[in-house]
């Protein structure tokens, strides 16, 4: 009799995770822990490297890592946008995916000299856009939007603010904040790329489409 109970026991023991295996390997997400959402994407225009306007009508439905470099910075900006090359050259090919560059620096970092910079590192200007425009706005979308900077420092002067980060928002297709990584640590771009491609299955939401834009997570 135990023997019998034991038998049926590991039956439907591997029952159970044959089941639980099919629909990890046959279900988009299954199984997958989610990343949470830290925040919205306000409404953006700024300039690409093609002196193309890009608002966030063009990102809508993709999935993207936002940066903020400036093209004269000699210190972390280079290594960031060598690690950000190999992202790209990894995930390039993703017709959902798209790396949006922006400059702290908008009166030094000009359209064409944003041109040469993209060109110097091969960038497709359809899949790695490089941004100028207003360094109000610039700051604001940093801070509010993508969370790379703390908000707060959005009421002193404009003038005499300059935000140096080293850190990576990953943004998913309904235009929602859902991690942040640092740009100079290997494992941490390695693991972004993950989940780029996990984001890349989700469904989108359409918060972008209906233009409900506000910075609530709740």
């Amino acid at each position: 009799m135990k023997k019998k109970i034991l038998i049926y026991s590991l039956f439907f023991i591997l029952l159970f995770v044959g089941f639980v295996f099919a629909l990890t390997r046959f279900i988009p997400g299954f199984g997958e822990v989610k990343l949470p959402v830290l925040s919205y994407v306000q409404p953006f225009s700024f300039t690409n490297q093609d002196g193309k306007v890009i608002t966030q009508q063009n990102v809508m439905g993709k999935v993207y890592v936002a940066e903020y470099f400036f093209t004269t910075c000699k210190s972390i900006c280079p290594k960031m946008n060598t690690n950000m090359k190999d992202v790209y050259n990894t995930l390039k090919n993703e017709p959902d995916f798209l790396i949006l560059s922006h400059t702290v620096d908008p009166e030094t970092d000009t359209v064409g000299r944003m041109k040469v910079y993209a060109d110097s590192l091969g960038a497709n200007p359809s899949k790695w856009l490089f941004l100028t425009g207003a360094k109000d706005s610039l700051y604001y979308a940093a801070r509010v939007s993508y969370l790379l900077d703390d908000p707060k420092n959005n009421n002193q002067n404009i003038a005499d603010q300059f935000i140096h980060t080293q850190f990576f928002a990953l943004v998913d297709k309904s235009g929602r904040v859902r991690k942040i990584y640092d740009g100079l640590k290997k494992n941490e771009l390695s693991e972004m790329e993950q989940d780029v491609k996990n984001l890349l299955k989700e469904s989108d939401g359409g918060r972008f489409a209906n233009g409900l834009f506000n910075n609530n997570p709740g």
